[in-house]
């Protein structure tokens, strides 16, 4: 019985989003685009790792790459 409402909530789902007028769609990008967003989110991970790897680091030598590190990815992503 259970898998009659999922299948069932599933198909009003689709019917739902066909419906969506083509506006509210997200809007097609070209592959530059997409490249460059793929890079920013790239950029953001890895910002938010070194961060994180910052607080932790103890030795003041990986402190100061992390950090040269950061600086060069926040270069990056105000460009």
């Amino acid at each position: 019985m259970a898998r009659g409402w999922e299948s069932k909530s599933v198909e009003e789902q689709q019917s739902q989003s066909q419906a969506q007028p083509p506006e509210r769609r997200a809007p097609q990008l070209s592959e530059a685009e997409r490249r460059h967003a793929r890079e920013l989110e790239t950029l953001r991970l890895v910002r938010a790792r070194i961060l994180q790897h910052l607080d932790t680091a103890k030795d003041e030598r990986y402190k100061a790459q992390l950090q040269a590190a950061l600086n060069e990815i926040e270069k990056k992503l105000s460009r």
